[in-house]
């Protein structure tokens, strides 16, 4: 057993190739082999979004905090809040984020494939986040 205890870890700014604007990821946890799981708290300031990509077993979001959004590549975009899970299956292309005026904080959830957990593509548009 471990515990990783709450503050034990620094939070991280996402990096500006894969996110657009200000976004913190706190206590990302990953299995040690053979599990697979990793996992973060991801917080999106307002507008802040992921880039477009895709995760070769899927993922899970728990939405904990704010008002987001979520969109699949060539669907529309869908509105997300607190007690919302969205699941991607295995290479669908999407993106997630925060709403255009409120923060949002999920919980991301995602297992790897021979050893890796996601495939990060081009940024999400102005012109794409604000259909």
């Amino acid at each position: 057993m471990e515990i990783k205890r709450s503050g034990s870890q620094p939070s991280a700014k996402g990096p500006a190739d894969w996110f657009t604007g200000t976004v913190r990821i706190d206590s990302p946890f990953k299995g040690s082999d053979p599990a697979r799981v990793t996992g973060a708290i991801v917080t999106f300031e307002p507008g802040a979004r992921t880039a477009w990509h895709t995760h070769p077993l899927g993922q899970t979001l728990l939405v904990t905090a704010g008002c987001g959004r979520v969109q699949r590549w060539g669907g529309p975009i869908g509105e997300i809040r607190p007690g919302d899970i969205v699941w991607f299956p295995p290479g669908e292309k999407h993106w997630h984020g925060a709403a255009p005026t409120t923060a949002m904080t999920h919980i991301a959830i995602q297992e790897q494939l021979d050893g890796k957990a996601v495939d990060w593509l081009e940024s999400v548009s102005d012109e794409q986040y604000q259909s």
